[in-house]
Order: structure tokens, then sequence, then C-alpha cells
């Protein structure tokens, strides 16, 4: 019988790679990928991980403040809330640099599966937690840890299927190839607020804080699990292995990576600030001033955050299409600008939104419509900086500031400086993203310019 020899990927050339890894390879050899197999993974791959943190940026709202800080007032709770949100986007740059040394050490294989189970487990492991009534500071403690785990699992979710995608992509056709990552985004926001809106919808308040919102919690490792599969289907081909290796997307020493691109990070850090800022402006935000100052429904305004979510979705769609047409930095820049409009509207008049549940709608579709425009090419235009050797990890540790310095404490500062000084600051931080974006879009490399 004839012996077939396949031939050896770098990853499985290293010594200590897993066997497992190696025998997954050989089982998926005869696989070729499709363009639309790496879309279909990198969809559901990032609605995994939206979906995690809004599960997480909801439950910060409506369930951390009454089950693990009820001696704070309401406000007071909440801000302590929106300050554990915060800590995952100071440790996913972390875990970025924690996860690419277990990827070249064990392979892209393994490091994908425990950054998975690591991401799913602790969103599921919230599920879990008695209340600051039961055992005390400890259920805070635990809580933080647990979104610390996020924050360290979704730097390792980094697989390079987005970078794979935009290098393979046609030169025509690079925005619709860009915004395909994007579209996981509200996707998971979708899922995320169904059902908590479900709960709240069909459960009393009792019932609701004492065991309804633990299930979206539960649902979340369900579906990492779906989107670990989905991923590790793909990375377990050889064919898979090889557009890696050609396209040259390995972890580069972080150290040569900071050397060579420190500049290109940095800028490329802020292109996509109008659309992070924004992101949690339209999310997580709008809800805590539902709740604490308002006395609609957090379940009906969720379901307009809902259909707000699907407008985003087209939006970024559209966004692929008018990216091929005009350009990508075409389009940054007058999305940066709609946002700043946006803005200035915020600030002229945020009696809208603060009293009147037709502004309040006007204000979350709108808000949707102008992140799905912006938010569709902000990432694939500032790492379409990196040389191939140093795309997958300047992409990652530029995502990494970008969210940190756009998103992470968003929520926070909105809701502090909104509770002081009234719904106008709020247009004012938001102005400040768009002013950001559109000064990083002039100062950006010139390999961008001609995008």
């Amino acid at each position: 019988m004839e012996r077939r020899v396949f031939p050896m990927s770098s990853d499985q050339a290293l010594p200590n790679s897993r066997a497992l890894e190696r025998d997954a390879h050989l089982a998926m050899s005869e696989h070729k990928v499709a363009p639309s197999e790496i879309a279909i993974g990198v969809v559901i791959g990032r609605m995994s991980e939206y979906f995690d943190f809004f599960v997480f940026g909801i439950g910060s709202v409506l369930v951390f403040p009454k089950v693990f800080f009820p001696f704070l007032e309401p406000l007071q709770a909440t801000l302590a809330s929106f300050a554990i949100f915060a800590l995952a986007f100071v440790a996913r740059p972390l875990g970025t640099i924690l996860f690419m040394e277990i990827g070249r050490r064990h392979g892209r294989f393994v490091k994908l599966t425990i950054a998975l189970f690591l991401l799913g487990g602790s969103t599921a492991a919230v599920s879990f937690l008695p209340s600051y009534e039961t055992i005390g500071i400890a259920s805070i403690l635990l809580l933080a840890a647990f979104r610390i785990g996020q924050g360290l699992a979704l730097g390792g979710a980094w697989d390079g299927l987005a970078s794979l995608l935009a290098l393979n992509a046609p030169k025509e056709h690079r925005g619709w190839y860009a915004m395909i990552p994007q579209t996981g985004a509200p996707l998971g926001f979708m899922l995320a607020s169904l059902l908590f809106a479900f709960f709240l919808m069909n459960l009393s308040t009792d019932d609701f804080v004492d065991w309804g919102w633990r299930y979206p919690f539960y649902v979340a490792f369900a579906v990492n699990v779906v989107a670990l599969f989905a991923r590790l289907r793909l990375i377990a081909t050889e064919d898979f292995t090889m557009l890696l290796d050609q396209s040259e997307l390995r972890p580069a020493p972080i150290a040569e990576v900071v050397g060579v691109n420190g500049r290109v990070i940095l800028i490329g850090a802020f292109v996509p600030l109008a659309s992070f800022a924004l992101f949690h402006l339209v999310t997580v935000f709008p809800i805590s001033w539902i709740v604490l100052y308002t006395q609609r429904s957090a379940g009906e305004f969720l379901m307009v955050q809902f259909v707000g979510a699907m407008v985003c979705l087209g939006a970024i769609i559209a966004s692929g299409l008018i990216a091929d047409q005009i350009g990508r930095r075409r389009l940054l820049e007058v999305a940066a600008g709609l946002v700043a409009l946006f803005a200035l509207a915020s600030i002229v008049a945020p009696i809208l939104f603060d009293e009147s549940a037709i502004g309040q709608t006007i204000y979350v579709i709108v808000g949707f419509a102008l992140l799905g425009l912006s938010y569709g090419q902000s990432t694939g235009a500032a790492t379409s900086n990196f040389a191939q050797r140093y795309r997958y990890t300047g992409a990652a540790l530029t995502s990494d500031l970008a969210w940190l310095i756009g998103a992470g404490f968003a929520p926070l500062v909105a809701l502090s400086l909104s509770s002081k000084f009234g719904l106008a600051c709020v247009g004012v931080y938001l102005l400040s993203g768009a002013a950001c974006t559109l000064m990083a879009v002039r100062f950006n490399t010139p390999e961008m310019r001609q995008a």
C-alpha cells in the first residue's frame, strides 16, 4: 500500500507541537479552504467574542449593581460595575502576549482551544456566582477575576483569520472583505440583547435578579464551543496552514514589531476611535441612563437596541460596498464627520434623549447606523499598513490598544460625566473621538492613503 506523505507546515515542525494538532492536520489534509469558509469562521468567531462581552456589559447595568453592589447607591453601584467592565480591556494586551507565546510553543490549535474555553468558561462562571449578601466582598473579587479572564482570552482568540481574509481579497473588493469580520459585533449584541429582553419582559423583577439573569451567561459557553469547532475546523486543515504560512501570518517578536512599527501601531489605534467611542455609547451606556434616570422599561429599550443593531449590520455591509467605490480612507473621514455632527447634536439637544421616548429611539437608531458605517472599515484600514511579516502581531496590538483607549472606559466616563454635568458631556466625549479619528487618518502612512 502506497504511503502518502503530506507537506509539513511550520507549526507541525515545532518539536513541542501537540500530537492532537498534528493528527487534526492529517485528518483534514484533503480539505480545501474556500474564501467563503474563512469568512464564515471569522463571523462566527467574532460573534461569540462580542456576545460574551455584551452579556457582561448589559449585566453591568441590569444585574451587577443589585447583586454585587447592594451597599451602594444605584449610580455608584453602576459606576463600580463599569469599572470592573473596563478590566477586560486592560487585560487584553497581556492576553495577546501570553497566548502568542503559547501559540509559538504549542501551535495555533492548542492556543485557540485554551483561549475560547477560557472566554466561555469565564463568562459562564459568572452565572454561578453567589451574591454579595451571601459571600461578601469575595463575590466582587471573583467577578473581577472572571472579567480579567475574559480579557486575557480575547487577546488569545486572535487567530489571523481576518488578516488572512484581507490579504487574499481582490484589490477592487478590499472594502467588502474588510467589513466581513465586523459583522460579528451587531450579531453578538443582537443575541445578547434579545436574551436579556426576553427574561426581563417575562419574569418579575425579583425572579430576574434572583435567577433569570444567569441564563444569558449560561448560553455563552455553548456559543463559544460552536465558535471553537467552526474555527478549529479551518485551522486543522493543511490548506489553511499553508495559506497562513505563505502570507507570513505568524507571531513576530513583540519588541521587534513595536520597534519597527511603533508609529503605525499608535496612529492605527486612533483611527477607529470615533467608532469605538460610539460603540459603547449606543449599546451599554444608554441602558444605564434609561435604568437610572427614566421610567422606560429596560426590556422594551433593549428591543429598540436590537432593531438598532440590525440597522448597524446593514450599515456595515453598506460600508464595504461604499469603500470599494470611494476608498476606505475617504469613507472613514466621511463617517467620522457624520459622527462629529451626531455628537454636536447630542451637545445642542441632550434633552431629546433625556425625556423623550421617540428621541431616545432616534438617538439609538441613528447612532447604530453611524456606528456601522464607521466601524465597518475602521480596523481593516488601520492594519493594512503592516508588512506581511508584522501584520499578525501588529494587527493584534493595534486592536488591543484601540479598544483600551476608545472603548474600555467609555461607559464609565460617559456615565460619570453625564451624571454630574448632564448629557451634553456625552456629546463632547464622542466629538473628541471623532476628532482623533480625523487626525489619525490624516497622519497615517502612505500605504493607507492608497487604499
